[in-house]
């Protein structure tokens, strides 16, 4: 993948959330609510996905609702017959976070390495 700044500018201020994120990942994939999470990650109040951090409660500018692509199915944001590309190249990440980001620059998927190799500094610090 071509890491664009903008792709390192994200990676940099997600890696607070990696945590979080990688916990609810196993959740949804234990508990067999979905095989593809999906983690939508925002500024502005979306309607798709649960709600798992607030971007005024967290140390970042993000809030991140936890979803999965049953729901961007149902939700028309993935078409049905894209499933099973989408799944593919799912798989093929298996050892990242997939985030549906939302911007100023329009909306995209994006897979962030669950481990970057860089201990974020507050990473210890208990999570409200």
């Amino acid at each position: 993948m071509n890491k664009t700044p903008l792709y390192k500018q994200l990676e940099k201020e997600l890696a607070g959330y990696k945590k979080i994120l990688s916990q609810a990942a196993e959740v949804i994939r234990d508990q067999d609510v979905s095989r593809f999470p999906i983690f939508v990650i925002h500024q502005n109040i979306v309607d798709i996905g649960i709600n798992i951090v607030d971007k005024g409660a967290a140390k970042g500018n993000w809030s991140v609702n936890a979803s999965t692509l049953e729901e961007f199915v149902t939700k028309q944001i993935i078409a049905e017959e894209k499933v099973e590309d989408f799944q593919t190249l799912y798989r093929s990440h298996h050892d990242d976070l997939c985030l549906f980001a939302l911007s100023e620059l329009g909306a995209n998927f994006i897979f962030l390495p669950k481990n970057s190799g860089e201990q974020d500094p507050d990473s210890d610090s208990s999570d409200d």
